[in-house]
């Protein structure tokens, strides 16, 4: 048995002598679940199947999916999914009861949620990529299994009929009632700490909770997409001390005095010297240079890192590290919005908070992804700012030119384009994903046209009223 599950399990990476690195990413620790399904096998799934309706319990972690029947095939038996909807449903709705085949058919089947382990702390969910392997805690891992509710519902419907049936006019039989007092103390308190751990308990708390209907995305969607970029590590911070050799580790931890000790005292806050620069991570530099640059190419933001940083840093560990600070936006990098507009800071014009701020530049990345000029009237329209602060924003990005328009400070980098087309397809999802709501902001606040009404008074028809007369 354990060797055949052996040679099951597919060798994935094999290293002996280089190390891969392991990070712990925290961005779905407490909204990452784990979906097992024990009636399926790997041939027969729902990979390729249509999610028809999604309900959750938060409170108590349950989950309930509809699948959806394939009723045009040869394998599916039209008339049982017609007597099974019939005998779940009845001929006659009552009202306000909500049918569980609408279609009149078996159409769909439902699958609900129980919790296969209690503790849950030492599992993670994994993924390798680029040789690195990132790791995300599971909040907790449930089985799905076939919901036979209608069944239930049937018995449920068949009783009421029944019950309806019998004759009203029967008085109903005394029964003995018995009445018993619950007795206090420390017995009392272990029965219900038991009680609290029985089935009858947990099927009450369940039962009081209400489904709460959400929203499936598809496994290849874009929101999915970018749900799963979420499990790989933001801030990567490699400990560059076992690579090292002994003389090159020993002069990192003391470093040689040089003129450039306390030069941060005397230069102004925003300005960082090349020996801060230098003990700072990749992340922490990225940030700077794109902050103070606003916009550049990739071959000029390796080149200023390896001359004034670090001359070792490959142009790949750049290119990892790049998405987590900066926006592609036509083969050149600019900084996010967050990093140009501190959380809990205000613009200095008007006191525009950052939140506002960071959202009118990205309604502005956006745009400039999509045309070539902007005007800051339609800024101004959209994003309902101050004059300064759309000024402000535009200056982030681009420049005015001759003819007033606003264009990105550097023309398109095509030869960055088609050298990594991946970077720009995820770029592109994420500005698929956020398009409806920058389109809902240039139609809502786009001005209306309106007929004026003349102010000129009407000049008196003496000639057509002598006329009639």
């Amino acid at each position: 048995m354990l060797s055949q599950c052996a040679d099951d399990d597919v060798i994935i990476e094999e290293k002996y002598v280089l190390q891969i690195p392991v990070f712990l990413s925290k961005n779905l620790q407490e909204n990452l679940y784990l979906f097992q399904y024990p009636t399926k096998t790997q041939i027969s799934n729902f990979d390729n199947s249509a999610v028809v309706n999604c309900c959750v319990k938060p409170l108590n972690q349950e989950v309930k999916v509809d699948f959806a029947l394939n009723t045009d095939s040869q394998f599916y038996d039209r008339f049982k999914g017609e007597k099974f909807a019939l005998a779940s449903d009845g001929k006659c709705q009552i009202k306000g009861d909500r049918p569980t085949f609408k279609r009149g058919i078996m159409d769909k089947q439902a699958f609900t949620s129980t919790r296969s382990l209690e503790d849950v702390d030492k599992y993670v969910i994994g993924i390798f990529s680029d040789k690195e392997l990132h790791l995300t805690p599971v909040a907790n891992i449930l089985q799905l299994r076939p919901s036979l509710s209608h069944f239930d519902k049937e018995d449920k419907r068949l009783k009421a009929e029944q019950k309806a049936l019998n004759d009203e006019d029967d008085e109903e039989e005394l029964q003995q009632v018995t009445v018993k007092f619950a007795k206090t103390g420390v017995g009392s308190k272990k029965t219900k700490a038991k009680e609290k751990q029985g089935y009858a308990h947990f099927m009450k708390r369940s039962n009081e909770e209400s489904w709460c209907e959400t929203y499936w995305h598809p496994r290849k969607s874009p929101t999915a997409e970018l749900e799963r970029q979420k499990l790989f590590a933001t801030n990567q911070q490699i400990n560059l001390a076992l690579e090292l050799d002994s003389h090159k580790y020993v002069k990192k931890l003391l470093p040689d005095d040089g003129k450039d000790q306390g030069i941060d005292a005397v230069l102004p806050p925003k300005v960082i010297s090349k020996a801060r620069l230098k003990s700072m991570a990749l992340i922490d530099q990225l940030k700077v240079v794109l902050k103070d640059v606003r916009m550049m190419s990739f071959e000029d933001l390796c080149s200023i890192l390896q001359d004034s940083s670090d001359y070792t840093v490959s142009s790949e560990k750049v290119l990892r590290a790049l998405p987590q600070v900066g926006v592609l936006i036509h083969g050149n990098w600019v900084p996010q919005s967050d990093i140009i507009y501190p959380a809990d800071t205000l613009s200095n014009s008007n006191g525009v908070s950052a939140e506002l701020m960071i959202r009118a530049r990205d309604y502005v990345l956006f745009r400039f992804s999509r045309v070539k000029y902007l005007y800051r009237r339609q800024v101004i329209s959209a994003t309902q700012l101050p004059p300064d602060e759309a000024a402000e924003v535009l200056h982030s990005v681009a420049r005015l030119n001759s003819e007033k328009k606003w264009e990105l400070l550097l023309s398109p980098n095509k030869d960055f384009e088609q050298r990594y087309p991946e970077l720009v397809q995820r770029q592109e999802m994420v500005w698929r994903a956020t398009e409806q709501t920058y389109n809902e902001m240039d139609f809502e606040k786009s001005p209306k046209r309106s007929r004026k009404r003349s102010i000129r008074e009407p000049k008196p028809q003496t000639s057509q009223s002598s006329q009639e007369l």
